[in-house]
């Protein structure tokens, strides 16, 4: 009996210190805590904000490593660099995914977003080569652009087997219109893969959120009201959007133009007239289904105007917007119909 109360003694005490070594390993296991990324990327900045066990730069590096040597302009090895200096290149899934959007927006626009664009973007002195224009009068302009939309447009360019076929050698494409919104996707698919719930990744203000902030609140996204004047604060906001799940891109033309003589050259070029875009929408906010698409529905309603962009954005189904339009020395708010089903609240700044 005494034997068997040892035994007993023995099996307990075996019994609690195992208890104790597996409350010991659950108290030690990682915790997760909230973490800050932010650094330069695509002639840009990014901040990117997550919860996690740990930081992940090296990932968020990696991931925008690898899109940068797909998309990048810049990048004289990137997938898109050789296919617009005509080597032989085999495309990559982020330039198929990227064509493939491009495609569909193509042809939701009317043909206002177009990534052949490029010639022209180049022409005016906004593209990947540098050029400083000389004063041309309009009848000179117009003849030049007829020459140059020989070669622009997306019909002249098909994905075959994994290659770019140009139906003529000087067509080339810029990604700029949807590389950032698509950028942001696919970190926030890496930090989804990571097992991260709550995150919010934004690249040169195109943004994508999932989840809670920190304090256990909505993710907050700014939209900057546009200064034409250039002087004052840069960064006054026009809004602020609430929202836990969502892909939003913003394009305008209040901050990158010149004047040519006496007309006013915005950065965002109608594809099919080959010219700047001339007319009272300074900004478009759009969210929709992916950040990449998003990011090509603004550019589209920026080249459209205000009536025609509200026409394309209630025909995608998938999408919202916010134009922002001068009227007369003011400014004003118009919205498409679904804006407040993809936002949690606008909270003013």
């Amino acid at each position: 009996m005494i034997r068997a109360n040892k035994r007993q003694n023995i099996a307990a005490l075996i019994g609690m210190g195992i208890a104790a070594l597996l409350i010991w390993g659950m108290n030690d296991s990682p915790k997760s805590a909230y973490h800050h990324n932010e650094g330069k990327v695509f002639g840009t900045y990014y901040n990117i904000r997550y919860e996690a066990t740990g930081d992940l730069q090296d990932s968020i590096q990696a991931q925008l490593q690898a899109f940068d040597n797909s998309l990048s302009m810049f990048n004289p090895h990137s997938t898109l660099s050789a296919i617009n200096a005509n080597r032989d290149t085999v495309t990559d899934v982020f330039f198929e995914q990227m064509y493939e959007e491009a495609a569909r927006v193509h042809e939701l626009s009317g043909g206002a977003f177009d990534i052949t664009v490029a010639p022209l973007v180049n022409f005016w002195g906004f593209g990947f080569k540098k050029r400083i224009r000389e004063h041309s009068a309009e009848t000179k302009l117009t003849a030049e652009m007829d020459s140059m939309l020989a070669f622009v447009g997306f019909d002249k360019v098909q994905l075959v087997n994994h290659h770019i076929i140009k139906s003529d050698p000087r067509v080339m494409l810029d990604a700029g219109a949807v590389a950032k919104g698509q950028a942001c996707d696919v970190v926030a698919a890496m930090l989804s893969r990571q097992g991260c719930t709550n995150y919010l990744v934004d690249i040169g203000g195109e943004v994508v959120c999932h989840g809670v902030n920190a304090k256990g609140e909505a993710w907050r996204v700014g939209i900057t009201k546009p200064n034409l004047n250039n002087e004052g604060a840069q960064n006054d906001l026009q809004e602020v959007i609430a929202g836990t799940d969502l892909c939003m891109a913003t394009s305008g033309n209040y901050r990158n133009y010149y004047y040519d003589g006496e007309q006013r050259r915005s950065h965002t070029i109608d594809p099919r007239t080959g010219f700047p875009v001339q007319h009272s929408v300074l900004s478009a906010t759009v969210v929709s289904s992916s950040c990449m698409r998003a990011d090509a529905l603004a550019t589209s309603c920026m080249v459209l105007g205000k009536e025609e962009a509200l026409a394309m954005i209630e025909r995608a189904q998938d999408a919202a917007c916010y134009l922002i339009v001068a009227v007369d020395d003011s400014l004003t708010v118009v919205q498409s119909s679904q804006w407040e089903k993809f936002i949690i609240s606008v909270l003013h700044p």
